[in-house]
């Protein structure tokens, strides 16, 4: 499996995995992605099986310590000198899920900020993850007030270097 970071070109597969791997409610579209490739490219980390995108991360770098919803939709948000990395999506194509693939980009993006010298890394999820994330090291801060992403309750977590 190949692992890199994301370009422009990338759009439509990113798109189509996103859509295949959450809710409507919950999925970024075709222009939200293309609003952050333009913005945070660099903050994709992409996985390949051969040519085919079978996995993603994405989020980007704030001095703002909690995940909003803003942070969602406005990518100007992104601060490449922020203290904290923040992931927006961890998608996996079903066929593809439950070989550790998600683990190895997880793995990948904490390293990676921890080597730029952020602060930590902030994530939220819903409540049948938090056992999940918390095997790498991030701590259950409970529901956010911050986010209702999709209309849902978020647990936001936490890994601080």
């Amino acid at each position: 499996m190949l692992i890199r970071t994301a370009t422009i070109e990338d759009l439509d597969e990113i798109t189509a995995v996103e859509a295949e791997c959450f809710p409507a409610a919950e999925a970024a579209t075709k222009d939200e992605f293309r609003d952050r490739l333009n913005h945070y490219a660099n903050h994709f980390w992409l996985m390949f099986d051969e040519d085919k995108l079978i996995a993603f991360i994405d989020g980007f770098v704030t001095d703002d310590s909690d995940l909003t919803d803003e942070m969602y939709a406005n990518a100007d948000l992104h601060n490449e000198a922020g203290k904290w990395q923040m992931i927006f999506g961890v998608n996996t194509i079903p066929t593809y899920r439950k070989q550790g693939y998600a683990a190895q980009l997880i793995c990948k993006i904490i390293d990676d900020a921890r080597t730029q010298g952020r602060t930590g890394v902030v994530l939220t999820c819903k409540d049948k993850l938090v056992d999940y994330y918390s095997k790498f090291g991030f701590v259950n801060e409970g529901i956010t007030e911050k986010s209702e992403h999709g209309g849902v309750a978020w647990n936001q977590m936490r890994i601080v270097f």
